[in-house]
């Protein structure tokens, strides 16, 4: 079987399908248009014969491919997501496949250039096979790409019964980009005793810790008086909130802070006079340190409220999700398998801390440990996106190595 082939063309098939979902909707899935490629998935798996598979009414495929060994093996999984981010539209027809990559500039259109020199994975890229985008759109690696080597995996253990497995659990979710895919995840459908999910970038990467996540909402409110009589009467809301922002540690923005380092991030300010508000997220893979960071805001706020008056500043915090770093203690040989097979294809294994979230976060607090593998496409969320298909397939053979290990339960 050629597996090049297949994830090429399981790719390119997959980016068509305009999966946006969408974070003001209150369906589930958001939006109709996700079950489009869950229908597509569930007829290519029947016609690889697997029959044990699911498409609930909330839009999320289950499956699984039962094991060719006689030795009772953990059921391991593999999950990746259909929906894709909001940031640009979907590629459609428009994404372009350069063969035999030449190392130098892309030009993806008028003025949109993709450049090895800002981009350093494109410079191992040269000769291989790299799928771009128009300049104009995303193109859908996150996370289709996963979903593309998952299906591709399917594929070859069906095709080659001499490759011998466990039972291999499978899934595709809805609305990952919109933070809301766990919260209707079966795990029990899932039946998986460990599983991966495929969400990242580089092969060379297991992300086994993320972020500890959290949200700050603020209300400020003013008193409005004629500005031609505002002297010691009037509070503007907005001047207060710009006070607040400016209160907390310029250097721990997004944009000065990389690895272990966390943030306070901005993400909306609006309001006038009378009344503002804040939207803020903060992140930081040390627990103690978000709470930290939680009590500083607030400090900030009584602050604000002791020079200006009681209740001029209103704060609530949002927890999200936590580092699942935690959840993975006494399933070290989970993680040692993942980083031996990426050795084996020839690369530097690099434990990742996740500067997000994923969807294996969430699994691994329902109790199946759950670190997250690249997928061989870059630059997520921006017209700049593109995979390279040999990496692609290194994924591929990274979990059929996984899959092997546990089979001959390697220790």
């Amino acid at each position: 079987m050629d597996k090049k082939q297949s994830v090429l063309k399981n790719f390119l098939t997959y980016i068509k399908i305009d999966t946006q979902s969408d974070e003001n909707s209150e369906t589930v899935p958001s939006t109709a248009k996700q079950l489009n490629l869950a229908n597509v998935l569930m007829e290519e798996i029947k016609a690889l014969g697997i029959t044990d598979v699911e498409l609930d009414d909330k839009g999320y495929i289950y499956g699984k491919l039962k094991g060719n060994i006689d030795v009772k093996v953990p059921t391991i999984g593999f999950i990746a997501h259909m929906d894709t981010a909001l940031e640009f539209p979907y590629p459609g027809d428009e994404a372009r496949v350069i063969e035999n990559y030449d190392g130098e500039l892309i030009v993806l259109c008028e003025d949109v250039v993709l450049d090895p020199a800002n981009n350093p994975p494109l410079l191992d890229a040269k000769g291989k096979t790299v799928v771009v985008t128009n300049g104009k759109t995303l193109l859908g690696g996150d996370d289709k790409a996963g979903v593309a080597e998952i299906m591709t995996a399917l594929e070859y253990m069906v095709k080659t019964p001499e490759f011998k497995h466990g039972d291999i659990a499978f899934s595709f979710t809805p609305d990952e980009e919109i933070g809301t895919s766990v919260d209707h995840f079966d795990v029990k459908k899932l039946a998986a005793d460990r599983a991966y999910t495929l969400d990242g970038a580089a092969p060379d990467e297991i992300s086994y810790e993320n972020f500890n996540a959290a949200s700050a909402g603020l209300i400020i409110h003013g008193i409005v008086t004629h500005p031609g009589e505002a002297k010691n009467k009037m509070k503007n809301a907005l001047h207060v909130a710009c006070e607040f922002a400016e209160a907390l540690p310029a250097s721990e923005r997004p944009e000065h802070t990389e690895a272990y380092e966390g943030f306070y991030h901005l993400m909306d300010m609006k309001g006038n006079c009378e009344e503002a508000s804040l939207e803020y997220i903060i992140r930081d893979h040390d627990i103690d340190k978000l709470e930290q960071r939680k009590a500083l805001m607030s400090k900030c706020a009584e602050f604000l409220n002791e020079k200006y008056g009681a209740e001029t500043v209103e704060i609530c915090f949002k927890d999200s999700y936590r580092n699942m770093a935690e959840c993975m203690k006494g399933h070290e040989e989970h993680i040692e398998y993942a980083m031996e097979a990426i050795r084996e294809q020839g690369f530097e294994a690099k434990p990742a801390p996740m500067r997000g979230g994923t969807d294996g976060a969430g699994i691994s607090r329902m109790g199946v440990p759950c670190p997250n593998l690249g997928t061989g496409s870059y630059n997520h969320h921006g017209n700049r996106e593109y995979a390279v298909v040999e990496e692609m397939v290194v994924l591929v053979d990274i979990m059929l190595s996984i899959i092997s290990k546990y089979a001959k339960g390697e220790e």
